[in-house]
């Protein structure tokens, strides 16, 4: 049986909580949408339409706070880490600016403000001082006037790891040649489709599916939807985007021969067992606006507000049964053709080994160049000054625009 169609019978076969209401709540998003669109098509008050559009994403959080309270923190959370340096360069506050490529992850609706009529986005950054990789691709264009589509792949991955298991032999003899190596690594494939309403207000939506495996011995599947809407009035733009908005399930299934499990005996360590793993929803708010400054500078402000449902984070508000982290950032251009970015999030308190505690906010900064306005060159340097916790990358992205026009006013 194929690996995808043993994970999709784990799925109705776990007798869990977590599977039970899986499909109410996949029931409880296909009866919501068709009333939000028929509720968009219809009504002519635009705040009832993005009122009735949070509502539907708030309530469709709140029944995955209810239903999976005990599920993980920080699952699938190579989701959350952003793409694209433009956007790391402002903190990641990026959700109500999205008009490229990176739209497909940041927020699908962004997607129509494409300023031609086809983009490629490419990253790569490397973590833990090149221990691991992560890559980015995404390719995105318009259907129509009315409509656009894009495609996303996310890699997260430690490669060549030595795997130990058998270095010594069943005589007790040490063997390096017996030594392999395996890669660990998460996965990400987005399919993202944005529809116009009108000319200031777009809706966006995402099927992703997700694949994480470590080496041979154990993999999963998952599937999950996100949805996001974006707002132009003049010079300011406001958006929502839900994440794992019917909540995302991940299958494990794990793959240890009889050689491999009395390795985990021997060595006292739990052998594991095929399980679902559940990421919960996440909203996240956003507002920007642009500034005309005079002789060609212009200047962007963003801000985000990601609200978890996962229980308390280590973030800046924080709550039993929602965490909320702010993200700031800005962009000041030179006609459009240089940008100096920097941006604060990451609010973090941890102990010293003096028994105190402290605090820390994540400053990234970041620089892009556009050549003849079909090539976007971006970096970003994440952590700048090391004045938080985390660890500082250097990340580069590319953009390069198919068949350029110029970008429709609103």
């Amino acid at each position: 049986m194929p690996p995808i169609v043993k994970t999709a019978a784990m799925l109705f076969k776990q007798q869990s909580l977590h599977v039970k209401t899986a499909i109410p709540l996949a029931g409880l998003f296909v009866t919501l949408l068709p009333l939000l669109m028929n509720t968009i098509q219809v009504r002519k008050n635009l705040n009832f339409r993005i009122v009735t559009f949070l509502l539907c994403l708030i309530l469709i959080a709140a029944f995955g706070i209810r239903v999976f309270a005990q599920a993980p923190k920080y699952s699938n959370e190579f989701l959350s880490i952003g793409v694209g340096a433009r956007a790391m360069g402002m903190s990641n506050a990026f959700v109500s600016v999205a008009d490229d490529a990176t739209a497909g992850y940041w927020n699908p609706a962004g997607l129509l403000q494409l300023n031609s009529d086809a983009q490629i986005a490419l990253m790569h950054t490397e973590y833990f001082a090149g221990i691991a990789s992560y890559d980015y691709g995404s390719i995105a264009f318009k259907a129509d006037e009315n409509s656009a589509l894009g495609f996303s792949y996310i890699r997260f991955g430690v490669d060549d790891i030595p795997n130990t298991s058998e270095l010594i032999d069943s005589e007790g003899n040490i063997n390096y040649d017996r030594i392999r190596s395996f890669s660990a690594s998460d996965n990400a494939f987005i399919l993202s489709y944005a529809r116009r309403l009108n000319e200031n207000f777009k809706l966006g939506v995402n099927a992703k599916v997700i694949r994480r495996t470590a080496g041979s011995f154990a993999g999963a599947w998952g599937f999950g939807l996100d949805a996001g809407i974006q707002y132009i009035h003049g010079d300011w733009r406001f958006a929502a985007m839900g994440r794992d908005i019917t909540s995302t399930f991940n299958a494990w299934a794990y793959n240890l021969d009889d050689e491999m499990r009395e390795v985990f005996t021997l060595t006292g360590n739990e052998i594991p067992k095929n399980s679902i793993e559940v990421t919960l929803p996440r909203v996240i708010l956003g507002a920007s606006k642009n500034f005309t400054l005079g002789r060609g500078f212009g200047l962007l402000a963003s801000a985000d507000l990601i609200v978890t449902t996962d229980g308390k984070r280590n973030v800046l508000l924080k709550s039993n049964l929602l965490s909320a982290d702010p993200a700031m950032g800005v962009e000041l251009n030179y006609n459009q053709m240089i940008f100096l970015r920097a941006g604060a999030g990451n609010y973090q308190k941890y102990s010293l080994p003096s028994e105190k505690t402290a605090r820390s906010v994540q400053m990234n900064i970041g620089l892009g160049v556009v050549i003849r306005d079909v090539l976007t060159i971006d970096y970003a340097l994440t952590d700048f000054g090391d004045n938080s916790i985390a660890l500082y990358s250097n990340i580069f992205s590319l953009k390069l625009n198919i068949n350029r026009r110029d970008r429709p006013e609103y």
